[in-house]
């Protein structure tokens, strides 16, 4: 049997009771956190909490090896990661092997940032369009593909929840100021007046999940200069909004109340 357990946002506090009483019961246990991290917690912490090791894989032996689905062919094996486990494309195809090969298989899911971001930014679900990516840039890499996707959102209506690269293995953890310099970089190499520049309204989101979390909302301009603290960080571009969204970026993430008059 395969299991793929996800592990929440932030501590070994998130998973789930079923997704405990599966891993004490699993023979083996891997864990990759290349896709997501638990900034709350470490290997102790997790080996601890359900009695067993765990083996930390490295990215090449989750996406090319795969040695803990020919083992689930024997016995009860676990995969675990940060947030929710079919969130990320890579552990899908886990299960489309596990369909192929006839081994039998469970999901047992747990929190994700893209709801978990959402919900705590106080903008309401449902009019969220496509979620994009910022990426580090690179030597030749420097993609605009965040900025026009948040313009295509912005022109059916749709807020948009902006994720920020995760380099593990080097230590990097993208943060809001990064990424909304790189939108002002995209913004500025533009030839034409774009939609999101340092007057629009942003909303700047560290560490969901914990108990130190941070909503920040205010102009871009402002933003790029705050402190949110430690990883895991990410940002929300709303669109146009509704009253009840207004008050809640105004009383509870700090928004100037002049954007109670827009609305």
């Amino acid at each position: 049997m395969f299991y793929l357990v996800g592990l929440g946002l932030f501590d070994e506090k998130d998973i789930s009771l079923k997704g405990l009483e599966c891993l004490k019961n699993a023979d083996k246990i891997y864990a990759e956190f290349f896709t997501s991290h638990l900034f709350g917690s470490n290997f102790d912490k997790i080996e601890e909490l359900i009695g067993k090791e765990i083996e930390v894989l490295v990215r090449n032996e989750v996406e090319e090896e795969h040695k803990f689905i020919e083992e689930a062919k024997g016995y009860n094996v676990a995969l675990i990661t940060g947030g929710d486990p079919l969130i990320a494309t890579t552990h899908s195809d886990f299960l489309v092997q596990c369909a192929k090969k006839g081994i039998e298989y469970e999901v047992i899911h747990g929190s994700s940032i893209l709801s978990s971001a959402p919900a705590i930014s106080g903008l309401q679900g449902y009019k969220f369009g496509k979620v994009t990516t910022i990426p580090f840039p690179d030597y030749n890499f420097y993609p605009k593909s965040p900025y026009t996707a948040i313009e295509e959102n912005l022109k059916s209506n749709l807020h948009t929840l902006v994720l920020l690269d995760i380099q593990a293995h080097n230590n990097r953890y993208m943060t809001v100021n990064q990424g909304l310099e790189y939108l002002m970089n995209i913004k500025d190499s533009l030839d034409y007046d774009g939609l999101i520049d340092y007057d629009s309204l942003a909303v700047g989101i560290a560490r969901v999940g914990s108990s130190d979390v941070v909503v920040k909302a205010g102009l871009i301009s402002n933003l790029i200069e705050y402190d949110f603290g430690g990883p895991l960080h990410c940002i929300i571009i709303p669109a146009d909004l509704h009253i009840v969204e207004a008050e809640y970026l105004v009383e509870i993430a700090g928004a100037n109340p002049n954007i109670l008059d827009d609305v």
